[in-house]
């Protein structure tokens, strides 16, 4: 998978379309990745003791990564990512702009 945790994404598809946000939790094996502030639901929860009144709560479900894309560190626009070895290790390129994003 080519986003990691702490990348900065844009939504290109879907609801919450042109969003932007920073990644929190990637899922490996389900191909999705939790986004800030993107794709919020209301979960129904139960009183305990972080949260003794319980209720709803808003919080941020997973975006399959085909809907996010990589925004390029030198202009902040959406870009495809590569990758290129340099120095004996493989590092993650913007195509936009050919800038090294590792």
């Amino acid at each position: 998978m080519y986003i990691k945790t702490g990348d900065k994404v844009r939504v290109i598809s879907g609801k919450d379309k042109g969003k932007e946000g920073t990644v929190t939790q990637v899922l490996l094996k389900q191909d999705r990745v939790v986004v800030e502030g993107v794709n919020k639901i209301k979960k129904h929860q139960k009183p305990s003791n972080a949260n003794p009144n319980g209720g709803i709560v808003d919080v941020e479900a997973a975006i399959h990564v085909s809907n996010v894309q990589l925004l390029d560190p030198k202009d902040n626009k959406p870009t495809r990512v590569g990758s290129k070895i340099v120095d004996g290790k493989k590092v993650r390129v913007a195509k936009r702009s050919g800038e090294q994003i590792d």
